[in-house]
């Protein structure tokens, strides 16, 4: 009979933050490693199509430093996903530097397995041309076109990655995008954990204290058997409740009982949830239904540039016309940009109106202006950075200075909480990938490379 497997997730994604006593009490437990799901797609595709990280270096390394020194110290794994917080090679570059300077400051020894999660255009093209990719819900068929035109493309990886970098005795695993679980599900199958609740380990896992109340970023610990899974938050100000567990459950997945991952599916319709502590859930009851092997893409492509500028108004008389006034200034902003040559299909003028209407739009079911101030946030996106910049300055200058019926005002009528009241935000992306291809196996897409820090 397999031994019980304890793993711990420090946070929700890398450079989070976490309390350093929670991560000290959890390793004095025994675990069999820390790791942390280090991003997502949840921020957008500015990261995967820039190639920053979600998070910044010093919170990264931060959280790195705590966990490798802690990992290292007791003998144990640590193992990172979606390292930098889109897994590209950039982020998994910046990771290894800091994983690197934490070594020589603190002189660790380790074996590093690098896991690269970038696809190659060339392959992907192939893959296409032999029918092996296909769409999800409404997205089209992929095209070379749209391969070609994306900044940077990214398989989500499973547990088969992880697992050769273990067997191949790697103590540190830095891993490009992956599926949120996939960390924890390759601990506990290398440790002869079945499938089924070695993924909902993961599930639990993947989100640290997401699944205890009151919701904070803090560290969880799981302890995965044969046939259950039992999870408990380290720090004694939470606890994992039937209710709280459940709602992971359902975190990020379109069904309430089917969680589909890289070569199977996880049926959780039988699940048992149950406290055994006031503080401690064990779950039993999932299973594991083998699928064809496929992996999820995605890709960013920039779209244009950016620039924005922000202004608040409390004249009642303005916000009383505040649509009108808006419809005023978008045309005039229209002649003094064609003054300067720019076609329309140049550029697009974003105002949202906060106050009314600014955080849903035209899905705002509350119709009707009752606050007595409003927040313009004006934003021009264009062909080019210049263009976007010569289109928000005029917007903050017609803003500040149109006339409207009843106004008492002579002078400027909005307020500027900046100084430059323009801010310059660069390339801006969309995802262009809603796909998953059929690799020839589970290793194809992501080459491991291996050193010794």
């Amino acid at each position: 009979m397999t031994s019980p497997v304890r793993m711990i997730s420090a946070s929700g994604i890398l450079g989070y933050g976490f309390p350093e006593s929670s991560l000290a009490a959890g390793l004095k437990r025994a675990p069999h490693m820390v790791g942390v799901d280090g991003g997502s797609s949840d921020p957008g595709p500015h990261y995967l199509g820039s190639g920053k990280p979600f998070t910044t270096p010093l919170s990264i390394k931060r959280d790195l430093g705590l966990l490798l020194r802690g990992a290292i110290a007791n003998g144990i794994p640590m193992m990172i996903g979606t390292s930098g917080g889109a897994g590209g090679a950039p982020h998994l570059q910046l990771c290894v530097d800091l994983v690197r300077e934490i070594a020589r400051e603190h002189g660790l020894h380790f074996k590093l397995a690098l896991i690269h999660s970038e696809v190659d255009k060339g392959w992907l093209k192939q893959k296409i041309n032999a029918g092996r990719v296909k769409p999800l819900g409404s997205a089209a068929a992929l095209s070379d076109a749209v391969v070609e035109r994306a900044e940077r493309i990214v398989g989500m990886m499973g547990p088969q990655p992880y697992l050769k970098a273990l067997e191949a005795g790697a103590q540190v695993i830095l891993a490009g995008r992956s599926t949120d679980p996939a960390p924890w599900a390759a601990l506990a199958m290398h440790h002869g954990i079945p499938p089924a609740p070695a993924w909902f380990a993961g599930k639990m896992l993947e989100c640290a204290c997401n699944a205890a109340a009151p919701k904070k970023h803090d560290c969880l610990m799981a302890t995965v058997g044969e046939d259950y899974v039992e999870v408990e938050p380290i720090n004694p100000e939470l606890a994992c409740t039937p209710l709280s567990v459940a709602v992971q459950a359902l975190h990020e997945n379109t069904s309430p009982i089917f969680h589909r991952e890289p070569g199977g599916i996880l049926d959780t319709s039988g699940c048992r949830i149950e406290a055994v502590s006031p503080r401690a859930v064990r779950v039993s009851g999932m299973v594991w239904k083998p699928q064809p092997y496929t992996i999820k893409l995605e890709g960013a492509e920039k779209t244009g540039y950016s620039a924005i500028t922000f202004a608040g108004t409390r004249d009642p008389g303005l916000i009383s016309q505040i649509d009108a006034f808006t419809e005023s200034v978008r045309a005039a902003v229209a002649t003094k940009v064609a003054a300067l040559n720019v076609s329309p299909e140049d550029y697009q003028l974003v105002l949202r109106l906060y106050g009314k209407n600014g955080v849903m739009g035209a899905a705002e079911p509350l119709q009707g202006v009752v606050s007595h101030e409003i927040g313009i946030l004006a934003e021009a996106v264009a062909k080019t950075q210049e263009i976007a910049n010569a289109v928000v300055g005029l917007t903050r200058v017609t803003l500040l200075h149109s006339d409207f019926p009843g106004r008492l005002c002579k002078e400027g009528n909005m307020a500027f909480p900046f100084s430059p009241s323009d801010i310059e935000r660069g390339a801006i992306y969309r995802f262009s990938l809603r796909h998953v291809v059929e690799p020839d196996d589970p290793l194809e897409m992501f080459p491991i490379e291996y050193h010794d820090i």
